[in-house]
């Protein structure tokens, strides 16, 4: 059966977000997981999760700055020592927290850089996040993402990440896979998913149009978790949905799930 986290960034918005705690594990969810901690001392959310007894399972490295329109900074090579900066408070965030993984979002591709420049940066910003993050038992994820949410971004598809993780070739580098961003980039969910699981560490839902809760969209979700279990897929699945209407009403798909 898969195992399902609330992702707080997005659900349960209707509290201020160290109140989203409680409320995830009143509706029954063990896990979590959220963009980015930094705006919070870890100790406040450590002590959150330990007094809702819930496992953090993932959170983003720094973006850059969000609200100018970074969405990472891994493939623009003149933010290397940048980057490195991100990586230390990342992995000091992770550490305290007890995080197992983390993503490193590529970024959008900067105007002028050639695409093969990109690349190249991309492979020695996740080789140094990987090496970092190793000597601590933490894994480093990248994820593709539809150009549609986030015009210009360098990773759309899964195919050209498995390829970085090939050419980057760190031991704890692996795919986080967004059932949601994949199926409007690409479609063929469950051929992709068979394909690439060797490499999934982590992997979220929503469903398309829209990007609401699972049934109110294209995706068939039941057919997806039950080949979630014949492929025994030991991970989570983060919950990164904007809920239609509001979170309370959004989880009924979810019921049956988080009973058994």
């Amino acid at each position: 059966m898969p195992k399902f986290a609330a992702n707080l960034s997005m659900l349960f918005t209707e509290a201020p977000f160290l109140e989203r705690f409680a409320l995830a594990h009143a509706a029954g969810f063990a896990g979590v997981e959220f963009l980015f901690p930094y705006a919070f001392d870890s100790d406040e959310i450590k002590e959150r999760l330990q007094r809702h007894q819930l496992q953090l399972v993932l959170h983003n490295l720094p973006p850059g700055d969000w609200q100018a329109g970074d969405r990472g900074m891994a493939c623009d090579p003149r933010r290397f020592a940048e980057f490195q900066d991100s990586v230390q408070l990342g992995l000091e965030y992770a550490r305290e927290l007890g995080v197992p993984r983390v993503h490193c979002m590529a970024g959008i591709l900067p105007g002028g850089l050639a695409p093969d420049r990109a690349r190249a940066a991309y492979v020695r910003a996740l080789q140094y996040a990987a090496d970092q993050f190793a000597p601590h038992g933490i894994e480093v994820l990248i994820e593709p993402i539809n150009c549609y949410d986030i015009p210009g971004y360098f990773l759309n598809h899964s195919r050209a990440a498995l390829d970085i993780l090939a050419d980057a070739a760190r031991p704890n580098l692996f795919l986080q896979y967004d059932i949601y961003h994949m199926q409007r980039m690409e479609g063929e969910l469950a051929n992709t998913i068979r394909a690439c699981l060797p490499h999934i560490r982590h992997m979220q839902l929503a469903d398309t149009p829209g990007r609401h809760q699972p049934g109110t969209g294209e995706i068939h979700y039941p057919f997806l978790f039950r080949l979630l279990d014949e492929l025994a897929y030991p991970g989570w699945i983060g919950c990164e949905y904007l809920p239609s209407p509001r979170t309370e009403d959004s989880l009924a798909w979810l019921a049956p799930y988080l009973r058994a």
